[in-house]
C-alpha cells in the first residue's frame, strides 16, 4: 500500500519553478497582462508574515506570492497570490479575502488572488467572499479553476504541450490510483516516459520528474523497477541522460552518495575544501529541490552547520513535509 499522498509540496515547487506556464495554462487572461521580460520575485517570507496567525488548523493549501510587472505600465509592481487548495475547507473564501486585503494594505498596490481547487468534491466551487452589516456590504470575487473538470479529459491533458497539463494529469491520477500500487506504477511510468518524448530542456524534465515522483508515490520495489526502465530508455532509446543524474542519485541514496559526488565536483573545479564543501553544496541543492527556493535564514544555517549537523539534516530530507522539519526535527 502506498504511503500518505503529498499534494502540497509538489504543487508549490511546480508553480514557483514555472510560474509563467502555470498562469498560461490556468489563468491565461492574467498571463497575457504580465511583462515576462521583467524578473519575477517570489515573496515567501512576506507571505508567511501575513498568514502566520491563520496557520493553525489550515487544511492542505499551497500559497505562492509573486511580484510582477504589468504590460501596460500602469503600476510599477503588482502582486499575484496563488492558492492551490487540495482539500475541502469552508473557510477558504474568507482566507482569500483576508490575505488579499492584507497584501493590498501593505503595498498599496493591486493584488490578484487566483485559486486552484484540487480537492475531490466536484460541486464545491467557492469563488466569492461577502458580508453585510447595516447597509454596508463587502464583496470579493476571485477566479477559480477546478481540477476535477479535467478528470474526463486526460488524453487531452497528455497531448497538451504546457507542462501544467502534465502536472494536472499527475494530480488527478494520484487521486484515481490511491490504494492501487500497480495501476499507480503504470500511470507513473507513462507520465515519465512522456517527459522524454517531449524534447524539453533537462531542467524542465528534471523539475517535472520530481513533481510526478513526489505525487505518485509508490512502494520501493516498484520504484526500483521503474528506475531500471528509465536507465534502459536513456541508454537504448533516447540516448540522453535526464533523470539518472546527480540529483536523482542524491535524492534516492541520501547524503552518503551526495558527499562523494560533492567531493568529485570539488576536485573537478579545483576547490580545496573537498568533502565539507561538497556536503554543503549537495545539501543546499537537495533542500531547494524538495522545498523550492531557500530563504536566506536557511542558507545561513547551512553555512554555519557542522558536518554532524548536515548529516543529521540529510536523514530528514526525504521524509520531512516542510523545511522547518528538516532543521528542527
Amino acid at each position: 500500500m502506498t504511503s500518505t499522498d503529498d499534494y502540497d509540496n509538489p504543487w508549490k515547487q511546480a508553480v514557483e519553478h514555472d510560474f509563467q506556464a502555470f498562469l498560461a495554462f490556468f489563468f491565461p487572461e492574467a498571463h497575457d497582462q504580465i511583462d515576462w521580460s521583467v524578473e519575477i520575485s517570489f515573496l515567501e517570507q512576506e507571505l508567511r508574515s501575513i498568514t502566520h496567525d491563520s496557520e493553525q488548523g489550515r487544511k492542505l493549501v499551497v500559497d505562492v506570492l509573486a511580484r510582477v510587472r504589468r504590460l501596460d505600465g500602469a503600476e510599477t509592481w503588482v502582486y499575484v497570490h496563488i492558492e492551490v487548495q487540495t482539500q475541502y475547507d469552508p473557510d477558504l473564501p474568507k482566507r482569500v479575502f483576508v490575505y488579499h486585503y492584507r497584501l493590498f494594505d501593505r503595498h498599496d498596490a493591486p493584488v490578484a488572488s487566483l485559486v486552484v481547487l484540487a480537492d475531490t468534491r466536484p460541486n464545491w466551487r467557492p469563488d466569492e467572499y461577502r458580508h453585510t452589516l447595516f447597509g454596508c456590504e463587502v464583496t470579493m470575487r476571485f477566479p477559480v479553476i477546478k481540477l476535477a473538470d479535467y478528470a474526463e479529459r486526460l488524453d487531452e491533458l497528455l497531448a497538451d504541450p504546457n507542462p501544467f497539463a502534465l502536472v494536472t494529469a499527475a494530480h488527478l491520477l494520484t487521486q484515481r490510483t490511491k490504494g492501487d500500487d500497480l495501476e499507480r506504477y503504470q500511470v507513473k511510468r507513462r507520465l515519465i516516459r512522456l517527459l522524454y518524448e517531449r524534447g524539453w530542456s533537462k531542467q524542465r524534465v528534471w523539475d517535472l520528474f520530481h513533481v510526478i515522483d513526489w505525487l505518485l508515490q509508490a512502494p520501493r520495489e516498484l520504484n526500483e523497477r521503474l528506475n531500471h526502465e528509465i536507465k534502459v530508455w536513456e541508454e537504448e532509446e533516447f540516448h540522453v541522460r535526464y533523470i539518472s543524474s546527480i540529483e536523482r542519485i542524491a535524492m534516492e541514496k541520501g547524503m552518503e552518495q551526495g558527499r562523494a559526488i560533492g567531493e568529485t565536483i570539488g576536485e573537478a573545479r579545483g576547490e580545496a575544501r573537498g568533502e565539507a564543501r561538497g556536503e554543503l553544496k549537495m545539501m543546499e541543492r537537495l533542500l531547494t529541490r524538495r522545498f523550492g527556493p531557500l530563504p536566506e535564514s536557511a542558507r545561513e544555517r547551512l553555512r554555519r552547520a557542522s558536518t554532524e549537523q548536515l548529516e543529521a539534516w540529510s536523514d530528514r530530507v526525504l521524509e520531512a513535509t516542510e523545511l522547518k522539519a528538516v532543521f528542527d526535527g
